[in-house]
C-alpha cells in the first residue's frame, strides 16, 4: 500500500477520498488553485499544494513528486479520464489510481468505445461520428437524435435534436461546450431512444485478470442529460437481467484490458428490457455511494489496493446486494429559474450526518458489509443495526464561496434502508434537514421529485423529470409562503434599530400599540407584512387579514418562530441588509425595501422595461447582436456560460439595442445588466 496519495481534485469527491485515506493510515495531499485555498478539501488534507489549475498536468504531476506521493487519485472530472495525465504520472514515477492509459484511450472516446465493445459482441445504439468516413453529422436525418461530445461525460454538451432545422445550431453549441469542457470538439450523433431507462453497471478489475461487477444503478432521473437522483439496485432490473447486463459489462471491460473501478452505461428499453451500450466511464462515478451502501464495499479503498498491485479480495460469487440505497445531488441551481446555476457565499450550513467518519469507515447498516466473507480488504467496517442510515458526501463549509468556474454540484445526500420505500422516506427526511443559506439550491425540488408518484412506484425513464415539471415546480416559486414572510418580518422587527429609545419598533402609542409595516424585497418583488409589539416578548403579526399572536426565540443561528400557537424552526443568518431563512430544505432571502428604493433592484425587475440582465453568474461567451441593431422579441442577443452550461439570453421585446455593455469573455454577476432594448414605439417617436 502507499504511504502518501495526492488527490487531483476538489470538492466533495476530494473530501471523500481523503477520509478513506485517513482510515487506512495513508497521508493525503490536496491540490488547490489560489481561489480554493480555503476550501474544505484543503482543510481536511494532511498537506496542501497550490497549482495554477486543476487541469494543469505538469503542475499536478510535479506536485505529486514534490510531496513524495506514491500515487495520484484523480477522483472524477478534471483529469480523471485523461490518458496523457496517466502517462505523465507514470513518467514521474507516480502510480495513477485508475485504468491504463490505453484503456482510457479506448473507452474515453465514445466513438472508439462503441467500435470496441461492438466487436466484443455488446449491442450498441445506431449512430455516426465525425471521425468516421461519410457525409458528416450535418447530413443526419434519423430524428429524434442525440448529439454527444466524443471525449465527454456527465451530460455536458449533450443536445437532443428533433428535426433537421435544429441540427446546425445544436452542433455548434455542442461543439463549443465540448471544447470548453474537454478540450476536444469531436462529436457523434445517435438515434434517440424514446422513454429509455439509464442503467449502469459498476465493474472492478485487478492486474491479475480478475474482473467482477457489483450490480447496477438506476440513473434515469435526469435533467439536461445530467443525473439528479440515483439508486441501487434498480426497481426494474430482475436477477436474470442483472446477470446478463453484468456479464456484458465485464466483457466490455475485458475487451480493453481494464484495471480499477469503472462503469459501463446502458440505455435500456423500459418495455422490452433490451439494452444497448452507451459509454464506459473509466473512473469512479458520482453515484458510487449507492453501490457502496448496498454492497458494503469501499470502492476508493479497492481502487487503491488494485493500483498497489493487490488481487481483488473476492469473486463474483461473493457479491451480494443488501437493502436499497438512493442518492440525491444537491446543486447550486434555481429550479424556479429553469435550473440556472446560482452562486454566493455559504453563510450558514446544516447537513444531516457525515460521510465516512475518520477512524470508523462510515456508519453503514446491517451485519458485516454486504455479506462478503471474513471482512477482507475493501469492506467498510462499522455497520451497526438494520435501520435507515444517511450519509452525506459534501465539499461545503461555512464561509466558502460557490463560484461559476466549477460544476454546480455541492454535495450528495444518500440514504440506505432494508427496502426501497423506507430508503426514499429516509432521503426525504435527510433533505428536509439540509440548509445552505447564501446559495440557492435545488433541495426542495429534490424532495418533490423523490415523492412523485411515478418515482415512488419505480416507473422511471429519462424524460420523466421534463414531463413532470409542472407538478414539481409549484412549490419552487420565488414568492415566499405567508408564514415565512411573517417570520422574516418578525425577525427584522426584533433587530435593534439604533440606540435611541424612540427608535424601538414596539409600536408604542398612548392607548394601543401601532402596526409597523415591513416592505421586504425577494427575488420576485416587494411584499408587505405588518407587525406590532416586541417579537421576543409578545407581538402580533397580520396574517391573511387577521391579527395573530407571534413570538420568536433565537439561539445563535437557530430561530424558533411561533405564530398562532404553531412553531416552526429556521436556520437564520443576516448578511448586511439581507436576511436568510432556511426551513425544510428550502431557503429564502429578504432585503428591507425602504420608501424611495428603486423597484428594479437586481432580481426584481420586469422584462417589460427592456433591460436585459444576466440570468446567472458566469461569463459572456458570445455576443450575437450589435448596438443599434433592430431586434425582435425572443431573438438571441448573448450566450452566457457558467459551470460548463450555456444559456441564451434573448430580447425581451421588439425594438433597438440602445445599450450593449457586455463583451465576450466578460465575467458577470447574476442580474447584471447586459443590454437595453428600447421599444419600437420610443424609437419611432425619436426618429419622427
Amino acid at each position: 500500500m502507499f504511504d502518501r496519495v495526492l488527490i487531483a481534485n476538489r470538492g466533495e469527491i476530494a473530501v471523500r477520498i481523503a477520509r478513506t485515506l485517513r482510515r487506512l493510515g495513508i497521508a493525503s495531499v490536496a491540490v488547490h488553485t489560489p481561489s480554493d485555498a480555503g476550501a474544505r478539501h484543503v482543510r481536511e488534507a494532511d498537506l496542501a499544494l497550490e497549482v495554477p489549475s486543476y487541469l494543469d498536468i505538469e503542475a499536478i504531476a510535479g506536485a505529486a513528486v514534490d510531496a513524495g506521493a506514491g500515487a495520484v487519485h484523480p477522483g472524477y472530472g478534471f483529469l480523471a479520464e485523461n490518458a496523457a495525465f496517466a502517462r505523465r504520472c507514470a513518467e514521474a514515477g507516480v502510480v495513477f489510481v485508475g485504468p491504463p492509459a490505453a484503456a482510457i484511450d479506448a473507452m474515453g472516446d465514445k466513438i472508439r468505445a462503441k467500435a470496441t465493445v461492438s466487436a466484443a459482441g455488446v449491442p450498441v445504439v445506431p449512430g455516426a461520428a465525425e471521425s468516421e468516413p461519410g457525409p458528416g453529422l450535418e447530413a443526419w436525418r434519423d430524428f429524434p437524435a442525440l448529439i454527444k461530445p466524443s471525449a465527454g461525460g456527465g451530460g455536458k454538451g449533450m443536445v437532443l435534436v428533433r428535426s433537421a432545422a435544429e441540427l446546425p445550431e445544436a452542433l455548434e453549441s455542442a461543439r463549443r461546450t465540448a471544447l470548453a469542457a474537454f478540450g476536444d470538439g469531436t462529436l457523434l450523433i445517435e438515434r434517440y431512444v424514446e422513454s429509455p431507462r439509464h442503467i449502469e453497471i459498476q465493474v472492478l478489475a485487478d492486474t491479475h485478470g480478475n474482473v467482477v461487477h457489483l450490480g447496477e444503478r438506476e440513473c434515469s432521473l435526469q435533467r439536461r442529460h445530467q443525473k439528479i437522483i440515483e439508486e441501487a439496485p434498480s426497481p426494474f432490473v430482475t436477477d436474470a437481467m442483472r446477470a446478463r447486463m453484468g456479464a456484458a459489462a465485464v466483457e466490455a471491460a475485458r475487451s480493453v484490458g481494464y484495471v480499477g473501478a469503472g462503469t459501463v452505461e446502458f440505455i435500456v428499453d423500459g418495455t422490452s428490457g433490451a439494452y444497448h451500450f452507451m459509454e464506459m466511464n473509466t473512473r469512479l462515478q458520482v453515484e458510487h455511494p449507492v453501490t457502496e451502501l448496498v454492497t458494503g464495499l469501499d470502492l476508493v479503498e479497492l481502487q487503491l489496493r488494485v493500483a498497489a498491485g493487490e488481487r481483488l479480495p473476492f469473486g463474483q460469487e461473493d457479491v451480494r446486494l443488501d437493502g436499497h440505497a438512493v442518492e440525491a445531488r444537491v446543486y447550486a441551481e434555481d429550479p424556479a429559474r429553469a435550473f440556472l446555476p446560482t452562486g454566493g457565499r455559504v453563510l450558514a450550513l446544516r447537513e444531516p450526518g457525515d460521510a465516512l467518519p475518520s477512524g470508523e469507515g462510515g456508519a453503514l447498516p446491517g451485519g458485516e458489509g454486504g455479506g462478503l466473507p471474513g471482512g477482507r480488504g475493501g469492506v467498510i467496517p462499522g455497520r451497526q443495526g438494520g435501520g435507515p442510515v444517511v450519509r452525506v458526501d459534501s465539499g461545503l463549509v461555512e464561509g466558502g464561496v460557490v463560484g461559476s468556474e466549477f460544476d454546480p454540484m455541492l454535495s450528495k445526500v444518500i440514504a440506505w434502508a432494508p427496502d426501497r420505500d423506507t430508503a426514499l422516506k429516509a432521503l426525504d427526511r435527510a433533505l428536509a434537514g439540509t440548509a445552505v443559506l447564501g446559495v440557492v439550491t435545488n433541495v426542495p425540488f429534490l424532495r418533490a421529485l423523490a415523492a412523485h408518484p411515478a418515482v415512488v412506484k419505480g416507473e422511471l425513464d429519462t424524460g420523466l423529470v421534463e414531463r413532470a415539471l409542472p407538478e414539481l415546480l409549484p412549490e419552487q416559486s420565488t414568492t415566499p409562503p405567508g408564514d415565512v414572510l411573517a417570520a422574516a418580518a418578525l425577525t427584522f422587527h426584533a433587530m435593534p434599530q439604533g440606540d435611541d429609545p424612540w427608535e424601538v419598533t414596539d409600536g408604542w402609542r398612548v392607548g394601543e400599540r401601532a402596526w409597523t409595516t415591513w416592505r421586504l424585497e425577494t427575488r420576485d418583488g416587494v411584499h408587505a407584512a405588518q407587525v406590532r409589539g416586541l417579537p421576543e416578548e409578545s407581538a402580533d403579526v397580520l396574517l391573511d387579514g387577521a391579527a395573530v399572536p407571534a413570538r420568536i426565540r433565537r439561539s445563535g443561528a437557530e430561530l424558533a418562530v411561533t405564530i398562532g400557537g404553531r412553531t416552526a424552526r429556521y436556520l437564520c443568518v443576516r448578511d448586511g441588509d439581507t436576511l436568510w431563512l432556511g426551513r425544510d430544505g428550502a431557503s429564502w432571502s429578504f432585503t428591507r425595501h425602504l420608501i424611495g428604493d428603486p423597484g428594479d433592484r437586481a432580481g426584481a425587475a420586469a422584462a417589460a422595461d427592456g433591460v436585459v440582465r444576466s440570468p446567472m453568474p458566469g461569463t459572456v461567451l458570445v455576443v450575437k447582436a450589435q448596438q443599434g441593431e433592430r431586434v425582435s422579441e425572443g431573438q438571441p442577443l448573448l450566450i452566457v456560460e457558467a459551470m460548463k452550461m450555456e444559456h441564451t439570453v434573448t430580447a425581451p421585446r421588439d425594438g433597438v439595442v440602445s445599450e450593449l455593455s457586455a463583451r465576450p469573455g466578460q465575467p458577470v454577476d447574476m442580474d447584471a445588466v447586459l443590454a437595453v432594448v428600447t421599444s419600437d414605439a420610443v424609437v419611432t417617436s425619436e426618429e419622427a
